[in-house]
């Protein structure tokens, strides 16, 4: 594992006397104060023998817990206390129990649960939740050797096993936050994800160290556009700086990229198109699924054991963790390689990224930078519109560069044309056609037409997938499609809120319920779900499923 620190950190530049420099440092920085935490603090890096001791005995049910463990001492003295432990031989169980017992503590729990008079109305339950959500980094600070990223402002996390502040939910998070007028926590929420930028050169994952390797779909430019809803144009001059940094990390490598060649998140066609991936940046197990991953690589008996993980790791950052749509067969995970799709929802994502940043350059006076960006983004749009089209079907759909064809998975990924302005008005008609025909569920859409047990996938629906879809559909003059979707979304929230008092990430959506499948129990709270929620009910205030 100190080889792969030294790759990582190779990989920024740093060299030899350097290195070693930084991985004396870690271990005193990074809390209240103090410097940014760095991915060496990862528990993977800093008490690895560790951490893989306690995932491989399943001591706990879920493996997030195991890495967000605190270190009571100095990790340093708790692995070489380990390793003259086990010098003659591994512990026990219920050595290793106590080993933990005497050297971690537990995380705090994620008090999102709230107790409400019966026959609370949703909205107001979700209003009443924030407070339960919104984190203080001064009161919520797990000290220098925990594995949470000290952020300088209020937060609010998903809720549940998630109990930090993540890259792609805090938007459609904000989206509530701001029909509960709190645009105080939105514009504390982007000023956190500006000094992430600032602090790492790009937005991790999530708040914690084992993060800072991967970010996630990035919707930065959405919530600087949201706040500026609120706050005025200005708020685009203000994130300039941020929103260049966002757009240089995901392309990055793109000028030296030859015909058929990829590099890290760009890759370039064969015909010199210039399109994006996501790629996880690293080729080895997650550590918050670090056993599960091992064993996965394992039954993949007849691939490279780096190559499952760089691929898994390309999953979690593309947020749909896990999909058939990023699987070669379309149902096998074993056969997962993201890193040969390029997806649709990315390139639109950064076609709206190239929008903004020209947008913001023009605010700013810059004429030719103005220019530039709008050129790029036409560029994109015609590249998504050529290589993504699907024709015969009349749908998005990803597209493996590796295998140069289309993939056969339906995905709600479709919509992402549609929401950011990408597609022409005759595309738009003919993906609505195939999403009604193809997605949508008695409950809302169905993540994908493919039933694998995996969470995104049928049946299950997500709150984003629904939003997005229902402002793209809207955006092309296709009313009476969003407001199905949005009725039916709205009815399936407030049948399981009526049935369990809760809100949860996850909805089945083609026989009406709290949904299932994937590597973790289903968890309440839930931000997304909370923000898409208010912000369709204020749109549909009538939830009912008539189209």
């Amino acid at each position: 594992m100190q080889a792969g620190v030294f790759r990582h950190t190779l990989q920024r530049g740093v060299t030899g006397l350097a290195l070693l420099a930084l991985l004396a440092g870690c271990a005193s920085s990074g809390g209240a104060g103090g410097d940014p935490k760095t991915s060496a603090q990862s528990p993977d890096r800093a008490w690895w023998p560790v951490m893989e001791a306690i995932s491989r005995a399943d001591l706990y049910e879920d493996e997030k817990t195991v890495v967000d463990l605190i270190p009571r001492r100095d990790p340093s003295l708790i692995v070489a206390d380990y390793q003259t432990r086990t010098a003659s031989g591994p512990l026990s169980r219920a050595a290793l129990e106590t080993f933990v017992n005497d050297n971690f503590n537990e995380p705090p729990g994620n008090a999102s649960r709230l107790s409400e008079d019966a026959g609370t109305p949703i909205d107001e339950h979700i209003k009443h939740l924030w407070p339960y959500l919104t984190r203080d980094p001064a009161a919520t600070d797990e000290g220098q050797w925990s594995s949470l990223v000290v952020l300088p402002h209020h937060y609010v996390v998903p809720g549940g096993r998630f109990n930090e502040m993540f890259y792609w939910d805090s938007f459609f998070t904000m989206l509530g936050l701001a029909h509960s007028d709190r645009h105080d926590l939105v514009r504390d929420m982007v000023d956190n994800f500006a000094w992430l930028i600032d602090q790492y050169g790009f937005i991790p994952n999530g708040t914690r160290t084992y993060f800072l390797t991967r970010s996630q779909p990035p919707f930065f430019a959405s919530m600087v556009g949201l706040l500026a809803e609120h706050d005025g144009d200005r708020v685009y001059q203000r994130y300039l700086p941020e929103l260049s940094r966002e757009y240089d990390y995901w392309m990055r490598g793109a000028e030296s990229l030859a015909p058929g060649q990829a590099s890290e998140h760009v890759v370039r066609l064969e015909d010199g198109t210039l399109l994006n991936r996501y790629h996880g940046s690293e080729n080895t197990p997650r550590p918050e699924s670090y056993a599960g991953e091992i064993a996965l690589a394992e039954k993949a008996s007849n691939r490279p054991a780096a190559e499952v993980y760089g691929d898994l790791r390309a999953a979690a950052e593309s947020g749909w963790d896990f999909s058939s749509r990023w699987m070669r067969d379309g149902s096998q995970q074993t056969t997962i390689a993201t890193r040969d799709f390029l997806p649709v929802d990315l390139n639109a994502l950064l076609f709206h990224l190239e929008k903004t940043l020209a947008h913001a350059w023009q605010l700013e006076g810059n004429q030719a930078r103005a220019e530039q960006f709008d050129k790029l983004a036409e560029t994109r749009r015609e590249a998504i519109n050529r290589v993504f089209w699907d024709a015969d079907r009349g749908l998005y759909t990803d597209y493996n560069w590796r295998d140069q064809h289309l993939s056969q998975v339906v995905s709600t990924a479709t919509v992402y044309p549609l929401t950011f302005g990408v597609a022409d008005q005759g595309r738009a008609d003919a993906t609505a056609g195939a999403i009604e025909r193809e997605l949508l569920r008695p409950g809302g859409l169905v993540t994908t037409n493919r039933h694998t047990g995996e969470q995104w996938d049928a049946p299950n629906g997500w709150a984003p997938l629904q939003w997005l879809a229902v402002e793209g559909l809207s955006r092309y003059g296709q009313t009476r499609l969003a407001g199905t979707i949005a009725r039916r979304w709205i009815d399936t929230n407030q049948r399981v809120y009526d049935q369990t008092g809760k809100l949860v990430e996850k909805y089945n959506v083609e026989n009406p319920g709290v949904g299932g499948g994937g590597e973790y129990e289903v968890v309440d709270g839930f931000g997304w779900t909370n923000g898409v929620l208010l912000d369709l009910m204020a749109r549909y205030p009538q939830a009912d499923t008539t189209p």
